[in-house]
This record gives C-alpha cells, sequence and structure tokens, in this order.
C-alpha cells in the first residue's frame, strides 16, 4: 500500500510541494513556540527562593560626605537602626542596585582549580539581607559582624554555582579566588536557588559579598521588609523620615512587587503576541491544506469514481487520503526534526536538551493531528463519490 501511495506522490510532486512546504514551515513555528514554552514552564515551576512581598527598595543618593570611615559607617548604621525601630519595619538591609526584579545587573568570575567560573550574579548585601528575602540557607552560614575581619573573603553562593563548583559535595569551608585569580575567597554558606530575574527566568549562578566600609561611599539602596499594618500613610511617613536624615538627597520608594509584575511582562508579552501571530499562521496553514485536500478530490474524481466501481468500499477510498496526507506530513517531519535537532546538539540558547526533545515530539505530534483533522473531513466526501457519477462527469 505504502509503495503506491508513494508512486501516486511521486507522480504529483510538483502539486504536493505547496502541501510540503506548509507542513514544514508549521512544525518550525511550533517547535519555536513549544520551546520556548516548556522551558518558561519549567522555570515557573520551580520555587521562587525568596519573598518579595512586603519588601520596599528606597534608593537615594550619596549625601554624606567624609574621609572618616568609623564616621561614614556609624552614619549609616545609624540610619538602618531608625527606619528597622519603626513597628512597621521588620528587617532593613544595605544593598547594591541589582536587586532581584530589577533592571540593573552585576557579573563577576571566580577562578576554581584553574578554571574560570563565568556569568555569576554578584550582589553586595549587609546582614540583614537574608532576613528581607526570607532566603533559604541549604549550608552553613550567613554573614555576621565578625566576617569583616575575617582573613579570607567570606562568600555565600547559591545551589547552581555549588553545583557547578563541587558538584554534590559540601561547598561551606572550601576557598575560590576572585576572577583574576589572586585574593581568596572563603566560602560559609549556600542558600537556596532564587529568581532574581522573574518567574520565567532561571536563577542562574549568584554570589554574596557583605557590604564593608568602602561600599558605604558608592552604595545607595536599602531594603525595607515592612508588616502587614504598613500602609501608604506609612510609606509616606518613612518617606519623610529617609528624606530629613539625608538632607539633600533624592528618595524613591519602590515596591519589589510592582518590579516583580514588570519583569514578569517583560518576558510574558512578547510570547503572548508570538503566538498570536503563530495562531493566526497554523490557521491559514489548516485552511490551506483543507484547501489542497479538497481541490485533489475535485481533481480526482475519476480515479475515485473507478476504484468505487472494481469494488473499492468508501472508507478505503477516505483512508488512502488521509494516509496519503500522513505520508506527505511524515516527510516534511523528517527534514523538520533533522534541523530542530540541531538546537539540542549544539547548545543553542544554553536550554536544557530536555526542552528541545520535548518540544520536537509535541510538534510532531500536533502535526500529525492537524494533518488528520485536515483530511478527515475531504476523505469523507470522497467516500460518498457514487461511481456512476464520477465516471460520467469524467
Amino acid at each position: 500500500m505504502f509503495k503506491h501511495l508513494f508512486k501516486l506522490m511521486w507522480n504529483k510532486r510538483k502539486h504536493n510541494f505547496l502541501f510540503l512546504s506548509e507542513i514544514l514551515v508549521s512544525f518550525m513555528v511550533i517547535f519555536a513556540i513549544s520551546s520556548f514554552l516548556i522551558y518558561y514552564f519549567q522555570n515557573y515551576s520551580k520555587e521562587r527562593g525568596l519573598d518579595y512581598e512586603k519588601v520596599w527598595s528606597v534608593s537615594y543618593d550619596e549625601s554624606y560626605k567624609t574621609k572618616n570611615s568609623d564616621s561614614l559607617t556609624m552614619y549609616y548604621e545609624n540610619l538602618k537602626n531608625v527606619i528597622k525601630a519603626l513597628p512597621e519595619v521588620e528587617e532593613v538591609s544595605f544593598s547594591s542596585n541589582n536587586i532581584p526584579y530589577a533592571n540593573s545587573i552585576s557579573t563577576t568570575s571566580i577562578t576554581f582549580k584553574g578554571k574560570s567560573f563565568d556569568g555569576i550574579n554578584q550582589y553586595l548585601v549587609g546582614e540583614g539581607y537574608k532576613k528581607v528575602w526570607n532566603m533559604n540557607l541549604e549550608e552553613g552560614r550567613w554573614f555576621t559582624k565578625e566576617d569583616e575581619v575575617a582573613k579570607d573573603r567570606p562568600i555565600v553562593i547559591n545551589e547552581t554555582l555549588k553545583r557547578d563548583l563541587f558538584g554534590d559535595q559540601s561547598a561551606v569551608g572550601k576557598s575560590t579566588a576572585d576572577y583574576e585569580g589572586n585574593k581568596k575567597l572563603k566560602i560559609i554558606g549556600v542558600v537556596q536557588d532564587f529568581k532574581a530575574n522573574g518567574d520565567f527566568q532561571p536563577s542562574g549562578r549568584a554570589m554574596f559579598w557583605k557590604v564593608d566600609t568602602a561600599a558605604f561611599r558608592w552604595l545607595n539602596s536599602l531594603l525595607i521588609k515592612v508588616g502587614p499594618k504598613a500602609d501608604a500613610a506609612f510609606e509616606s511617613r518613612l518617606y519623610k523620615l529617609i528624606s530629613n536624615t539625608m538632607k539633600n538627597s533624592s528618595i524613591e520608594i519602590t515596591h519589589v512587587s510592582e518590579l516583580r509584575i514588570s519583569k514578569n511582562e517583560a518576558t510574558v508579552m512578547p510570547m503572548i503576541i508570538f503566538s498570536i501571530i503563530a495562531g493566526f499562521l497554523i490557521l491559514n496553514v489548516a485552511l490551506g491544506l483543507f484547501g489542497v485536500l479538497w481541490y485533489n478530490i475535485n481533481k480526482r474524481k475519476g480515479e475515485i469514481g473507478l476504484r468505487r466501481a472494481i469494488g473499492a468500499s468508501g472508507s478505503s477510498v477516505s483512508l488512502q487520503l488521509v494516509a496519503e496526507s500522513f505520508v506527505l506530513a511524515s516527510m516534511s517531519l523528517i527534514v523538520g526534526v533533522f534541523f530542530a535537532l540541531q538546537f539540542p546538539l549544539l547548545g543553542v540558547y544554553n536550554v536544557p536538551s530536555a526542552v528541545y526533545l520535548t518540544a520536537i515530539l509535541l510538534s510532531v505530534g500536533f502535526i500529525y493531528v492537524l494533518v488528520i483533522l485536515c483530511a478527515l473531513y475531504p476523505g469523507k466526501q470522497a467516500a460518498a463519490i457514487l461511481p456512476a457519477v464520477a465516471l460520467h462527469e469524467e
């Protein structure tokens, strides 16, 4: 049967070229959408790793100028203590500008056993940073005041960086070096992975340093974890308090929950637009497939009538048309799958191979369902053709 089908399709190869092209384009579009959706869904289904609710970010200009390091440290520590003493405030921490969900990033590299590990998100944080975000420690401890006088600079890393460096071994107590391979860095803790770039993005590698005296000369971000009683009135009082303390400084208070929404929208909106465009494309392809099959039936009435006249049943005629479409789709899918397999083989976009392989399977299944649905009704109409009528028209 398949030999006969291939012979029929080869004789009509020019007419089938459009059909094959539409299937190939449809497969690649569905593959692209499926890859993104699966990738985003996998990231979304993972734990967030931090609690963004009721976290406010306060940005300010450098307002206190002094050459005395002790005075500088005391000034900012007093500011933190005054804010923390407010009944509506649960925790306060200084931080670099690249807080979770912000449009600011800071990356670095470290060396371990002569190998460089790049693309590490580095965060300069205070002692209260972990409590502000309610982060979970998987190993070791968080920063304390004793770390300020440590011989080797203490760092805290996340699970992803720990796996890249040490695999399943414990990381606490082990040392690495900075990107130049000179300064020694001692790992004192490992925190759970957290999604700083939105719910749909992976956590990536992360590393934390503790704020020191020199950092206060350029830091301009303060994180505040507020309680359930914090409202707009409290936000206004907080703004006045900071403004009166930091004279001539520009103060801005931002709710991190709003930053999260903006970050997620930046990921979701392009996918929605792309999906809508792809949906119209698939609809046009489906209509095109339906039209091609319908046209083929009208052009092959004589063939169908002859088959019916020599005893072929209506179901066998319908099955032949569906089988032809199935085989044609398979020919296009072989080409499409070949190109799609290059993505996991080449590691395109640094996406896990399982994402691409799952997308290929879903796309193949979708195309087969689409082709069968488009072929069923024309096949049913072909089965209803009466032999005498078809042969008379010929």
